[in-house]
């Protein structure tokens, strides 16, 4: 029998690489990515807090209009800006009854305050609807209420990211991509039942644990299932489409519903009909592979040959499934197994590689907090807050085609350096005009554009620098990472009640420091990406700190002799177990996993 190894990736293109079967699975990416805005995007909207004021029950019941009413029981202060407004919290502390009998219709600045107890409100800040800001009176002493829960979300994120990380490896990505979308979907019901602080975090934490999975469980089939020369495409299309397409309509949803109630439970049933899809979508290959269960792997390829309207020939099906069993019995001592049983915590052990995969994590923790503090900065800005959010939402579109179109070009390093500098000057800059000036929301915008690049590369960068045996531990473990950081988020978002500029000074110098710090990571454009622990140490030790894929010679490797490949397990030795997880950010790129040449080798017979 021929000595050479038969993986996924060599069969996949006699079924076909990008035909119907395909294009059916990224058309089923768009209901996944809609549940993703819903859980990520809907508690922004819910908790949106209308521009209110102290409610007199006495001015209510005479016959006032409510800007009598604002003279008569309302304090004017005085902001940072030297701009006279009336206050949202205080209320003269006076006889309203006796001032109707005497007729006084003006305030006397002279009258004692105090504190409100009951307040009236303005939807048309909120979309001419009641959130539950407004309803449960989370305003002034209690206005970090929705703060907190906005918070509580992303400690879910961070149990989830954990809990079903591992799931996903034991029981496989479809019973997850289920389970995260019907937790989704009971937390959405319960939510529309919250009447206290308490009830509302408990069930933003159970949505923020179905966070993430929800939709990535599903990127990762749907990419899977592509060839390699088509990953990057169809990975940063489908977020450039779906992804796009519902953060923009997501406004105009809650308004139309006029309820946040009402479309809290809404969003909950596209969650659970995309619960039927267990029984249709298909289950990972991969993991089938590491799991043994190559007859259902071999089924797959036959139906999606079938749908694409090709034929697998037998043999090659038979060679896959030998190999695999070969694979899955391999000896631990088999040096071709070598680094397959490495965790997270080599990453830590060498000098080099401890040091980029520190600077990742740092790096995706500022990547967190500037494009979650951005996204949820809209609320602060001298704007409609509807129209803010759809536009900010609507440059996803044209930065993931320049990541699209340009990150294959121009590289990672310093493409990702160029948008988080960009970013962070755009939002500095906003320092240089008045609170209420154009100039701010303009500026603002243009820095969510390029942190929308920066996340972009940032999920691909990421993937491609850890070595291949420790790869979707890695990942899981800096997303977790990012998660922490967008605890802080809300909190950076929450001190523009106080001054609107503080926040975007913040998310600009944590964007600068943020590009900064990723000069200290190795170019991986036109690299054969690390694959074991030792690769990792040594990955980029030939490009200099001003190394740029786009200046100067590419050095391809030197193809190697017969005996050289054996020497060589890093990059080419086609026996190479598939042990780790792997989680979407690996396919967002055709150089995460480079389909290698079938290397015919005479036996040692």
């Amino acid at each position: 029998m021929d000595d050479y190894h038969v993986d996924f990736d060599d069969v996949l293109p006699m079924a076909g690489e990008f035909g119907k079967y395909q294009w059916l699975l990224f058309i089923a990416l768009a209901p996944f990515c809609f549940n993703l805005v819903f859980v990520y995007f809907m508690q922004f909207f819910m908790t949106l807090e209308p521009d209110h004021w102290c409610l007199v029950p006495e001015l209510l019941s005479a016959n006032m209009t409510l800007e009598e009413r604002r003279n008569l029981s309302i304090p004017v202060n005085t902001d940072s800006t030297a701009m006279s407004i009336r206050s949202k919290c205080q209320v003269y502390d006076i006889d309203y009854n006796k001032l109707l009998r005497e007729g006084v219709t003006s305030a006397d600045t002279a009258w004692p305050v105090k504190d409100c107890s009951q307040w009236e409100y303005d939807f048309s800040t909120t979309g001419n609807f009641a959130t539950i800001v407004s309803e449960l009176n989370w305003v002034c002493d209690r206005g970090w209420y929705g703060t907190l829960a906005q918070s509580m979300f992303f400690v879910g994120a961070i149990v989830g990211g954990i809990i079903f990380g591992w799931a996903a490896d034991k029981y496989g990505r479809v019973p997850v991509l289920v389970a995260t979308n019907f937790i989704g979907a009971v937390s959405s019901l319960l939510t529309a039942t919250a009447w206290s602080l308490g009830e509302f975090l408990v069930y933003r934490f159970l949505i923020g644990i179905a966070f993430d999975n929800i939709f990535v469980m599903m990127y990762v089939l749907a990419i899977e299932y592509v060839g390699p020369k088509h990953r990057t495409l169809v990975a940063n299309l489908s977020i450039a489409l779906f992804y796009t397409a519902g953060t923009v309509l997501l406004p105009w949803y809650m308004v139309l519903i006029g309820d946040w109630r009402i479309a809290s439970v809404v969003s909950g049933f596209p969650m659970i009909f995309t619960c039927v899809l267990y029984w249709i979508l298909p289950e990972s290959a991969r993991w089938l592979l590491t799991q043994g269960k190559v007859d259902e792997t071999i089924d797959i390829l036959k139906k999606i040959a079938d749908v694409n309207g090709k034929k697998i020939p037998d043999k090659h099906l038979m060679d896959m499934k030998r190999s695999a069993i070969e694979d899955t019995t391999a000896s631990p001592n088999d040096p071709s197994q070598e680094n397959w049983d490495a965790s997270f915590l080599d990453l830590l052990k060498t000098p080099r590689l401890r040091k980029s995969t520190l600077v990742i994590c740092f790096m995706w923790m500022l990547l967190t907090l500037v494009y979650d503090g951005h996204v949820r900065n809209v609320m602060n800005l001298p704007l409609d807050v509807f129209v803010s959010f759809t536009v900010a939402s609507a440059t996803e579109l044209p930065a993931d085609l320049m990541v699209v179109f340009f990150l294959d070009r121009w590289g990672r390093r310093w493409f990702i350096f160029g948008a988080l500098v960009l970013s962070g000057a755009f939002s500095i800059l906003t320092c240089a005009f008045p609170a209420t000036s154009i100039g701010i929301p303009v500026l603002a915008i243009l820095g969510r554009f390029c942190v929308n690049i920066a996340f972009n590369i940032g999920l691909q960068y990421a993937s491609e620098v850890l070595p291949t045996v420790v790869r979707a531990q890695g990942v899981a473990v800096v997303h977790v990472m990012g998660y922490f950081a967008g605890l802080l988020s809300p909190l950076v978002v929450f001190i523009g009640t106080f001054n609107t500029i503080i926040p975007l000074l913040i998310l600009g110098v944590a964007s600068v420091i943020a590009g900064s710090v990723c000069l200290l990571l190795p170019e991986t454009l036109h690299r054969d990406l690390p694959q074991t622990i030792d690769d990792g140490e040594k990955f980029g030790r030939d490009q200099s700190f001003c190394y740029f894929p786009c200046i100067g010679d590419r050095k391809p490797s030197p193809p190697l002799s017969l005996g050289e490949i054996g020497q060589q397990p890093s990059f080419i030795r086609p026996r190479l177990r598939q042990r780790a997880s792997i989680r979407g950010e690996t396919y967002r790129s055709s150089l995460i996993r480079h389909r290698m040449e079938v290397v015919y080798l005479p036996t040692a017979d």
